[in-house]
C-alpha cells in the first residue's frame, strides 16, 4: 500500500497492492495501522456509506462543522468517480483550492481527506458505486454544502461524465464566497487544533457528505 499526500493538506491518495489470478482480485483497501502512521491518530469510525450513481452524477461539495465534523476514507467498488478534495478552511494556505483522484474498480485507490474539507465526487459511469468509512455519524443540523459548479472553485469535470445530473440541495447552495461571508465554512485554526486534538488521544463526539 502506498500512501501519497495531495496538494491539499490533510489528504491523501491511498493505491493498494492489488493481486490477480484467473479466480479475480484481491487486495486490501483499508489498513488503520497504516493510515495511522500517516495523519498521527487513528480514524475513529463511526459510520459507513454507499451510493450508487448514474454516470453524470455529480454529489457535492460537502462538509460538516468542526467540531467534530467528518474525516472520509473513500474508495469505488464498482465503476468510476473522479473524487474532488476541496480546501473550504478560512485562512488556510490552499483555501479555494482543490486536487483529485480517479477512483476505479481497476486500480482500486481510495482517498483519506480530514475533518473540514470539502469533498464531491462526479461519477464516469452508469452505477458506479462509491464506498466510505467517516469518522462521525450523520447530524443534519451539521452539514452543509458548497456549490459545485462555483466558478471559483472551477472543478475540472471530464468530458467522459456527460450531463450533469444534480440534486435540489446541491444546485441551490451558496457559492464558497458566500458560504464564506455566512461563517458557514471551517477555519484553519479550528481544523488545526482539532487535529491536534486528535493526535493527542481525544475523540469525536457525535457528527452525511457525498
Amino acid at each position: 500500500m502506498q500512501i501519497r499526500e495531495l496538494t491539499i493538506p490533510d489528504s491523501y491518495e491511498i493505491t493498494p497492492q492489488v493481486f490477480g489470478d484467473d479466480r479475480g482480485v484481491f487486495l486490501e483497501w483499508y489498513r488503520f495501522d497504516r493510515l495511522e502512521e500517516t495523519i498521527g491518530h487513528s480514524l475513529d469510525l463511526r459510520q459507513a456509506n454507499t451510493s450508487m450513481s448514474s454516470r453524470g452524477t455529480l454529489r457535492g461539495i460537502h462538509f460538516a462543522d468542526i467540531p467534530p465534523s467528518q474525516a472520509k476514507y473513500v474508495t469505488v467498488t464498482h465503476g468510476a468517480v473522479v473524487d474532488y478534495i476541496v480546501d473550504i478552511r478560512v485562512g488556510s494556505p490552499t483555501f479555494g483550492q482543490w486536487d483529485s483522484v480517479l477512483l476505479d474498480d481497476v486500480d482500486r485507490r481510495a482517498v483519506y481527506l480530514a475533518e473540514g474539507l470539502g469533498h464531491a465526487f462526479v461519477a464516469l459511469t452508469d452505477r458506479a458505486t462509491v464506498s466510505y468509512l467517516v469518522s462521525s455519524t450523520y447530524a443534519a443540523e451539521r452539514e452543509h454544502g458548497v456549490n459545485p459548479l462555483d466558478p471559483d472553485i472551477g472543478l475540472a469535470i471530464p468530458e467522459a461524465a456527460g450531463e450533469l445530473l444534480l440534486s435540489e440541495k446541491d444546485t441551490a447552495a451558496p457559492s464558497l464566497a458566500e458560504a464564506a461571508n455566512a461563517g458557514l465554512l471551517p477555519t484553519w485554526s479550528q481544523a488545526r487544533e482539532f487535529y491536534a486534538q486528535l493526535n493527542a488521544g481525544g475523540t469525536h463526539e457525535g457528527g452525511q457528505g457525498s
